[in-house]
């Protein structure tokens, strides 16, 4: 019976050493992800001024999205480097050039989608 009770005991004390470790992992998560999410406001919001220049009237797609690949290069940076440090927190035995990958995809998705905006709501050149 007493060996039960130590087993017992040890199973408890090794749960409470484990939670706070677990609960700084997960504190360390939710920190990521806010800075990655707030990275991808940042690159949004810039690409959006971007988009709204003047001298980006009457561009071609192909000149605008050069504009856009050139723009906001320290959001940019930002976004990649907060997703990726996010990414690596929540899937830390997954290679981490495969998240330096998703975190690329993940720019060049914003750049496109940007794009794509404005060959759609563009005035046609006259």
């Amino acid at each position: 019976m007493r060996m039960l009770l130590v087993g017992a005991a040890l199973v408890v004390m090794t749960s409470a050493a484990m939670m706070p470790s677990a609960l700084a992992d997960d504190d360390d998560t939710k920190s990521a992800q806010k800075l990655a999410q707030q990275g991808r406001d940042d690159y949004w919001h810039c690409l959006a001024r971007e988009y709204s220049r003047d001298s980006n009237k009457g561009l071609s797609e192909q000149d605008f999205g050069r504009s856009v690949a050139g723009a906001c290069p320290s959001e940019r940076q930002y976004y990649r480097v907060a997703l990726l440090d996010y990414l690596t927190s929540q899937y830390p035995t997954i290679d981490s050039s495969a998240h330096l990958a998703t975190a690329n995809r993940a720019v060049e998705a914003a750049q496109k989608d940007i794009v794509t905006a404005y060959v759609k709501h563009r005035t046609p050149a006259k």
